[in-house]
Formats: structure tokens, C-alpha cells, sequence
């Protein structure tokens, strides 16, 4: 059996399968992406935005095309996953029209002596992606879009369940005139990629995953001095202080942890209210929680075994539960968790799927001290109606983002990415190009 395999988590319909990468097709893909970094680093950068503003294009013009394909692998909404699609054009448009910005050179200015100096950003080679499921499109661009535009060539190993996007992200890459061997799609397994970040071709990887695997591709890299960049998981806290509109803050509560299904590594998982707040906001949320007709699955009945699980383990633990149902295959039923203790066993841990968890904070320092009380540290939200207070709060954060008074507000040009456990490095806007980059300093005398 194929290690790369597409199956519909809504039927548990096995769709088909992709043969696994030999040790030689492996050899083969670090050879071309390596070989290939020469010319296609010489061009000039004009010359790179307009065929990565092209693969933009392209995926605005098949959105409907890969949407369903993605559907398919992991099951998210049609209208989700187009739009998915749609947002990763607009990465590709991003950094195609700013990449010469950008990349341009930056004077320093000589504290004495003659002459002048510069730093001249450039390409280091060829890079490794090791993507996810849950944005099987998106993730590619995030990584991708920067790296070729700054001259890198890419090798991309994907999700094991996502073998058809993959294949489709490829082909849209070459109609859009990425020369052969600049970005190269591989069905390769954990094994082979440990290989691969070990050869001396790769100059560098990133990594958005699990925390075990970030780990093992941050020891691989580091014993072979390799640059890696990390986005691992999430347990981002949703703060509520004050609200002149709470069905508003309690609707942006829902769709924060809800989107995806709830599969997104900075949704807002721990809702975080204030004592004179948090009756009357976990009252609305749990209903409107347990109304909801989810209609979608998780990515697989695996994943939805393993969220069982949590839950179960949690409410052992003394947790309080209020769910919409029963498990029935990969389907989970929208759930939320109260009275969780930090001696609970999943107090520390990541809920992946549509289960919330609410805390009761006492004021604001407390609700910053539950916040920052995890081994997490992607993003945040703050709602509250003080302005002081929200960049107060904002500030005393451990996290790598925070959203005020809103949800979904992810762009291009925002810089993406955590601390703690959530890992390291940013991707997107101009932080996201500059992690693979040569930063040559140039210092011309008299």
C-alpha cells in the first residue's frame, strides 16, 4: 500500500493512490531542485515575479478545480477550500509585485572612513518544504512564493493524505513557466526526508507540522547546520475583557474556533472571559456551539478518534463537558469544555477539531496568566472596548501574534509565526522572505 493516498474522510472512500518516491526518485529531486538554483537565482527579479505572479493567476483561475480536490483529501467546506485557494493567489500576486522592494539593497551608513557600503539580499539555494494537510494549498504558498521570487528553488514534500493537490500545485507551477527542476513535488517518506535534509545540497528547510516532527527536523538540521523554520502547534487564547456587543464577540469566538472545522493551528481555542463577562458569554457560546450543523467532516477518522480521546481523558480529569452528539466516523460534533484544571491532562494540550475550552479569569492580570499558562505561543485575540488596554494586554502576551477585536484577519503582507513550542521563523510578509535569504554585505572603499 502507497503511503500517499487520498481518501474522502466524509465516506472513508479510498480515491486513489500516488506510488511513494524511491531512494533513487529522492536522489533525483535534491539533484534537479540543486542543479537548477544556478539560473534560475541569475535571473533578475523582475524576470521571477512575473512567472510567480502567473501561478497567482492560475490558481485564482482553477480555485474551483483544486478546491474540490482538497474537499476530497480533507474535507472542508467547498466554499473554504475555494477560498483557500483564491487567498493563496493573492500570496503569489503579494510577492511578485514587492519582491524588488524587497530585495533591493540597503545602504548602511559608514560611521567614518571613505567609500560607502551595502547589504545585497540574495538567494542560498535549495530549499526543502515539508507542508501539512490542513491548507494543502496555502501552505505551499506561504513557503513557495517568497522563497522563488528571492531566487531559492524549492523541494516540497507534502502531506501523505493531500497527494492530488500536490500534483495539481506542481502542474499549475509548470504552466506557469517555473523552469524543470526550480520547484519539484516529492512523494517521499519521514526516512528519505531525514535524508534529505542531511545532504549538503539542501541549504536550508521549514516545517509546518506537528511539535514531534518539528523536533526531529530541527535535530536533523542543526547536527548538519542547516537553517530550519518551524510553525508547529497552537492553543491560542481568545480574551474577552469588555464588549459593547457581545453576540458579535461571542459570533468572532465561534468562527475563530470553528474554522476549518476547527483544524487550524492559530484558532482561537481557549476562550478567556472576564469574571463579570463570563456566565452571560459562556452561555450564548455554548448554545450557539451546540447548534451547529457543522455539515463537514475532520480530515480523517483517525483525527477524529484522537479528539475523542482528548475529550474523554479531559472529562476524567474532572472537566465539564457540553457536546452537540456523537463521534460518527470522522465527523465530530461541536463540544466545549469548562472547568479545566491545570492538573487536567489535556489543560497543557492541543484540541484539534471543532472543542472549545473556556476559562474564567478574575481580572485582567489573571486572564494574562491563563493566557500565556501553556507551552504554546502562535497567536491571541483580545476583545475589549479600551484601546489602552487591548496594547497592554497585547503586550503582555507570549505569543507570536495577537489579533485585536477581530478574527480572520490574516494577510500577505502580515508575518506569520510563533514562540515557545509553536516554533520559530516567520512566514509572509517582508519577515517571510527574508529567513532564506544571503544578507551579503558589499563595502566599497574610497
Amino acid at each position: 500500500m502507497s503511503l500517499y493516498e487520498v481518501v474522502d474522510p466524509s465516506t472513508g472512500e479510498h480515491v486513489k493512490s500516488y506510488p511513494t518516491a524511491s531512494d533513487a526518485d529522492t536522489r533525483s529531486a535534491v539533484d534537479s531542485v540543486a542543479s537548477a538554483h544556478a539560473a534560475w537565482s541569475s535571473r533578475s527579479i523582475a524576470d521571477r515575479a512575473v512567472i510567480v505572479r502567473r501561478i497567482g493567476e492560475l490558481h485564482e483561475e482553477r480555485a474551483a478545480e483544486l478546491g474540490a480536490i482538497i474537499v476530497r483529501e480533507m474535507g472542508k467546506p467547498l466554499a473554504d477550500a475555494t477560498g483557500e485557494v483564491e487567498f493563496s493567489g493573492s500570496i503569489y500576486a503579494y510577492y511578485a509585485d514587492n519582491a524588488e522592494a524587497l530585495l533591493a539593497d540597503k545602504p548602511v551608513e559608514l560611521a567614518d572612513g571613505p567609500g560607502s557600503a551595502f547589504i545585497r539580499p540574495s538567494s542560498v539555494g535549495a530549499l526543502l518544504g515539508i507542508m501539512p494537510w490542513n491548507f494543502p494549498a496555502y501552505q505551499v504558498a506561504r513557503f513557495a512564493a517568497p522563497n522563488l521570487v528571492a531566487g531559492n528553488t524549492v523541494l516540497l514534500k507534502h502531506a501523505p493524505q493531500c497527494p492530488e493537490s500536490a500534483a495539481v500545485i506542481a502542474a499549475i507551477f509548470a504552466e506557469a513557466g517555473v523552469p524543470e527542476g526550480v520547484y519539484v513535488n516529492v512523494y517521499a517518506t519521514n526516512e528519505q526526508i531525514a535524508t534529505i535534509i542531511a545532504d549538503p545540497a539542501i541549504r536550508g528547510v521549514s516545517l509546518t507540522g506537528s511539535e514531534r516532527a518539528g523536533a526531529a527536523v530541527a535535530e536533523i538540521a542543526g547536527r548538519n547546520l542547516k537553517k530550519c523554520v518551524l510553525e508547529l502547534g497552537g492553543s491560542d487564547p481568545f480574551i474577552v475583557l469588555s464588549s459593547d456587543d457581545l453576540d458579535a464577540t461571542v459570533d468572532a469566538a465561534i468562527t475563530g474556533r470553528t474554522d476549518n472545522t476547527g483544524q487550524a493551528c492559530n484558532a482561537a481555542k481557549r476562550m478567556v472571559v472576564i469574571d463579570g463577562l463570563y456566565d452571560e458569554f459562556v452561555e450564548r457560546f455554548e448554545a450557539r456551539m451546540l447548534a451547529l450543523d457543522l455539515g463537514t467532516p475532520l480530515s480523517s477518522e483517525r483525527a477524529a478518534e484522537n479528539l475523542a480521546d482528548q475529550v474523554s481523558r479531559a472529562v476524567a480529569g474532572g472537566a465539564t463537558l457540553a457536546i452537540a452528539g456523537e463521534r460518527n466516523g470522522a465527523f465530530f460534533p461541536p463540544a466545549v469544555l469548562s472547568d479545566v484544571a491545570p492538573d487536567n491532562p489535556v489543560y497543557y494540550e492541543e484540541l484539534f477539531g471543532p472543542v472549545a475550552q473556556v476559562y474564567r479569569a478574575k481580572d485582567e492580570a489573571d486572564a494574562i496568566r491563563i493566557a500565556n499558562d501553556t507551552p504554546y505561543g502562535l497567536g491571541s485575540y483580545v476583545f475589549t472596548t479600551d484601546g489602552e488596554q487591548a496594547l497592554r494586554v497585547a503586550n503582555a502576551l507570549d505569543t507570536g501574534m495577537v489579533f485585536i477585536n477581530g478574527v480572520g484577519l490574516d494577510a500577505p503582507e502580515l508575518p506569520f509565526g510563533g514562540t515557545k513550542r509553536s516554533g520559530f521563523g516567520r512566514e509572509l510578509g517582508t519577515l517571510g522572505i527574508e529567513e532564506f535569504l544571503n544578507r551579503k554585505l558589499i563595502r566599497i572603499n574610497g
